[in-house]
């Protein structure tokens, strides 16, 4: 053999080694319930992007809480948050409704499914439906509060507040103002 094709064969074999190292470190890892259809490597490289994300995840109790996302940016300095764009969560509640989210953004926790939704947040449920610009979700403590411009429909009532709490599991929400000195608003909806 001459030397040219012992370089070749031995690049060829190089090439190949170090495809298999970036394949077994990047892309053979289990992602639990985390679908990758697609790299985007123009982007920042700084940072991992991917599109069009479901992951699922269940509690002790049995409910189930589903996120989907068209496009997701994993923090490099974190892998467990997500930056998330178009933004559709369900909880699927044992026994109960279920519970659907939208937003524009949002920042999701794979590790502890803590969740925050922002810019045009709405919820809905079983004929209610509230509005905000932001909402920080706790599906460990049933927790979410929606806070900026919220406004409230249900019961034949709109109602308009700067923040409202409500247990996810139980529905018992709180509404009220950052100000104490102002009250809620309260229309009916007749």
């Amino acid at each position: 053999m001459n030397k040219k094709t012992i370089a070749q064969v031995m690049l060829i074999i190089l090439i190949i080694v170090i495809s298999s190292l970036i394949y077994f470190k990047y892309f053979n890892k289990n992602q639990k319930n985390l679908m990758i259809k697609k790299e985007d490597t123009s982007k920042n490289s700084s940072s991992n992007y991917i599109e069009n994300i479901n992951h699922t995840s269940l509690d002790s109790k049995g409910n189930k809480y589903q996120i989907n996302s068209l496009q997701a940016e994993i923090d490099v300095n974190n892998q467990d948050i997500m930056f998330l764009e178009d933004v559709t969560a369900y909880i699927f509640l044992k026994d109960s409704d279920t519970v659907k989210i939208t937003s524009d953004f949002g920042k999701y926790n794979s590790k502890n499914y803590d969740t925050i939704f922002s810019k045009n947040v709405i919820v809905i449920y079983s004929g209610h439906k509230i509005t905000g610009e932001y909402l920080d979700f706790s599906f460990l403590n049933n927790l979410g509060t929606v806070s900026t411009n919220v406004i409230y429909v249900g019961n034949e009532k709109i109602l308009f507040a700067d923040r409202l709490e409500m247990n996810i599991e139980t529905k018992d929400t709180k509404i009220f103002m950052n100000d104490t000195k102002k009250k809620v608003s309260i229309e009916g909806t007749k």
